[in-house]
């Protein structure tokens, strides 16, 4: 019995509307330009504007990228869960300058209303730079690591983790004036967010999988009285903002 051998959809996005060029690789577009382009090519889930340059990701791999993906996603989904006034994105469309549309693997912001730096647009887009963005990396290190930072850097993302898998190692930054710091561990070897109190990370929990323990260290960090303090304080900006 022969059989066949079917290509991922993610690299057959299939033709654009008729009239309209598709997406490449490598294209120079204005920020116009690419969104007319990507909404013509309703089967590419996802394409990025980086600099002024278009990037199309590879198929994704489940152990280095997708399974990675769903930890760090639900990690920060249990810290929105108990903090009222944040919402998180799993790949939502940024638009963060003229030259630079980003769909990170992951982020975490502060609602408008409550003093967020971002805000989502009529569109359903993020509009501006949420406080923390996410990356998994595993080919797209290079990227992340360079091109993507220093575009973080200079619209203010307050915080960007890259998680680089094939290195089994995270990168945590943290702006300071005009540049990204490397965030250190605390003596208990925990990652603690400058910008949002309770948002701890055990990494090497999270490098071997052990979500029992990166969960529970969460919750330490939400049972703290920083967090507390912190969602009152959100609560109370939304009061005098209405």
């Amino acid at each position: 019995m022969s059989t066949s051998i079917i290509e991922p959809v993610a690299t057959r996005p299939g033709p654009p509307a008729a009239g309209i060029p598709p997406l490449e690789s490598g294209d120079r577009l204005t920020l116009s330009e690419f969104e007319r382009r990507y909404a013509a090519m309703p089967r590419q889930k996802k394409a990025e504007l980086v600099e002024g340059v278009v990037y199309l990701p590879s198929p994704v791999r489940h152990d280095v990228h997708g399974n990675p993906h769903a930890d760090l996603l639900g990690w920060l989904v249990q810290y929105r869960a108990h903090t009222t006034g944040i919402s998180v994105g799993d790949n939502s469309t940024v638009r963060l300058d003229l030259d630079n549309e980003f769909q990170p693997d992951a982020l975490l912001m502060i609602e408008r209303a409550r003093g967020g730096q971002a805000r989502v647009g009529d569109d359903g887009y993020v509009e501006g730079a949420p406080e923390l963005v996410a990356e998994v990396a595993a080919t797209s290190a290079s990227i992340d690591l360079n091109a993507k930072l220093h575009v973080y850097r200079r619209t203010k993302i307050r915080e960007y983790i890259v998680w680089r898998t094939f290195d089994q190692a995270i990168d945590w930054f943290v702006l300071q004036e005009s540049d990204f710091v490397r965030l250190q561990p605390d003596a208990g070897g925990l990652l603690r967010s400058a910008v949002f109190p309770g948002l701890w990370l055990d990494p090497a929990a999270l490098l071997s999988s052990d979500m029992v323990t990166v969960l529970k260290r969460l919750h330490d960090g939400i049972a703290t009285p920083e967090h507390a303090a912190f969602v009152a304080k959100l609560q109370a900006t939304a009061g005098s903002a209405g």
